[in-house]
């Protein structure tokens, strides 16, 4: 068989399988970091998602002071972290410090009781009651598109019955993303592990739909376009490749666990 046609051959399927095709799925569509994480565990997080049995450290996400390596008209959110935090939580691997909105919400409530507004009695907010982050992460991204288009469709061109194609070939681009995650040991201010993780797939315009196995629920405000399903694949590979060094390390002495109903 022809060179050339066992090349475009794949690139045609898929052409031919996303045209005039519309359905809706609830619970589909989305990205691979899906699910929730809290006092009940990982619920419906991704069968991909490497696990640790126990948590080792505090942890609190950083974000990146270079920031993050994509062009604003992907409408992706501005950062990464809150995806990031998901899928530490999710892990197990440790317990999740906020030091975001939610921190900042926290010193307001402070204030408010400081300036005599809130109950004195009330023992939700006090002072010299927050955890401290034992670890930090800081997460790294890098995101592409290649098009691909333009040498499928010159391919095509060239092949009888298969040249009514070039016109759809011209949706055809390739997306890809790299994130790097570094894990740095607040104490002692030593990088204890370092991760990258990688994701291509092929997009097609035709129907929107991008090509790969990247299913799954709502990850995060990651799942509303291709660009951002990629991106979230891109760190569930380096979160997963981290696994993998977080489960030699030794567990830190960690603060009281939230309290559970059966559980003080």
């Amino acid at each position: 068989m022809n060179a050339r046609l066992l090349l475009v051959l794949p690139f045609t399927a898929l052409l031919l399988a996303g045209c005039g095709k519309s359905s809706t799925s609830l619970g589909e569509g989305g990205s691979v970091v899906t699910g929730s994480a809290g006092p009940a565990g990982a619920n419906n997080a991704s069968k991909e998602l490497v696990k640790c049995s126990a948590p080792v450290a505090t942890l609190a996400l950083v974000e990146n002071p270079n920031g993050y390596s994509y062009s604003s008209s992907y409408q992706l959110p501005s950062s990464p972290v809150p995806l990031v935090r998901l899928l530490a939580q999710q892990s197990g691997c440790f317990r999740v410090v906020d030091r975001a909105a939610g921190l900042k919400a926290t010193v307001r409530e402070q204030e408010l009781k400081d300036a005599g507004i809130l109950r004195q009695q009330g023992n939700t907010v006090s002072k010299g009651k927050g955890y401290e982050a034992q670890y930090s992460l800081t997460p790294s991204l890098t995101f592409s598109e290649q098009d691909a288009g333009r040498q499928i469709g010159g391919i095509l061109q060239a092949i009888p019955y298969l040249n009514k194609l070039v016109g759809a070939a011209e949706h055809v681009k390739l997306k890809q993303a790299q994130a790097a995650l570094l894990l740095t040991d607040n104490e002692t201010t030593e990088q204890i592990a370092a991760a990258t993780g990688s994701v291509e797939v092929a997009d097609m315009g035709i129907s929107g739909a991008m090509l790969g196995k990247l299913g799954g629920a709502a990850g995060a405000g990651w799942s509303n376009s291709n660009e951002g399903k990629v991106i979230a694949a891109a760190f569930m590979d380096a979160h997963n490749q981290l696994v993998a060094q977080v489960r030699e390390l030794q567990a830190k002495e960690l603060p009281p666990a939230v309290a559970t109903r059966g559980k003080t």
